[in-house]
C-alpha cells in the first residue's frame, strides 16, 4: 500500500461521537473518503450496496480472506465484516485521505500491520457524559448499556496506544483538531 500517511484510523468507545465527527469531516472536505466495509450480512432497510456496505456472500468473503484482500476483517454476530484493501489503495492512489471508522481492536490490528498510518482515539469528556450519550440514544436495553460502558473502560485504557488522543467536548472543535492533524 502506498502513502500510508493518507490512511487515517478514527476510533474510540461507542457513544463518543465518532460517526458525528466523521460526518462533519466528510461534509467539510471533499478530499476525504470514508472507507466502506464488506459484510456477509443482509442489507437492512434503506441500506444500499456500494454506499453503506459491500454486501457479498460468505464464500466470496472467505475467498477474499484467503487471498489476503482485506486490510482487516472480523466475524461478529455470525457475519463477516472487513475493509477491502483494493478500494482503500485505489482511493489513496487517487489522492484521497482515507478514513477508517473502526472499533478499537480492528484499529490496533491496522496500526500493527501499517504503523505509518495515522490513528486518532476519541475520548468522551467524562465517563458520565459517555453514559448519558449512550442512554440518550434510546436504542439499548440496560444490559447492553452496561456491556458498552464496561467495554468503554477497557478501550479508554488502551487509548495511549494511538498516535493522537482527542477529547470530544464539542463536535466542531474536535473536527477542527482532527483536520489540523490529518492536514499536517
Amino acid at each position: 500500500m502506498k502513502n500510508l500517511k493518507k490512511l487515517i484510523i478514527i476510533t474510540g468507545p461507542s457513544g463518543v461521537g465518532k460517526g458525528t465527527v466523521i460526518k462533519e469531516l466528510l461534509d467539510r472536505n471533499k478530499d476525504i473518503w470514508l472507507s466502506i466495509s464488506a459484510t456477509t450480512r443482509n442489507p437492512r432497510v434503506g441500506e444500499k450496496d456500494d454506499l453503506n456496505y459491500y454486501f457479498i456472500g460468505e464464500e466470496r468473503f472467505k475467498d477474499m480472506i484467503d487471498k489476503k484482500e482485506f486490510l482487516e476483517w472480523a466475524q461478529f454476530a455470525g457475519n463477516y465484516y472487513g475493509t477491502p484493501l483494493s478500494t482503500v489503495n485505489e482511493k489513496i492512489e487517487k489522492g484521497f485521505i482515507v478514513l477508517l471508522e473502526i472499533e478499537v481492536e480492528g484499529a490496533k490490528q491496522i496500526k500493527e500491520k501499517f504503523p505509518e498510518s495515522l490513528s486518532i482515539f476519541l475520548l468522551p469528556p467524562s465517563k458520565e457524559e459517555l453514559e448519558k450519550r449512550i442512554r440518550n440514544r434510546g436504542t439499548e436495553k440496560e444490559e447492553a448499556i452496561d456491556r458498552r460502558l464496561s467495554r468503554a473502560n477497557y478501550e479508554i485504557a488502551s487509548s495511549n496506544q494511538f498516535d493522537f488522543v482527542l477529547t470530544n467536548h464539542d463536535v466542531d472543535e474536535t473536527v477542527k483538531e482532527v483536520l489540523k492533524i490529518i492536514k499536517s
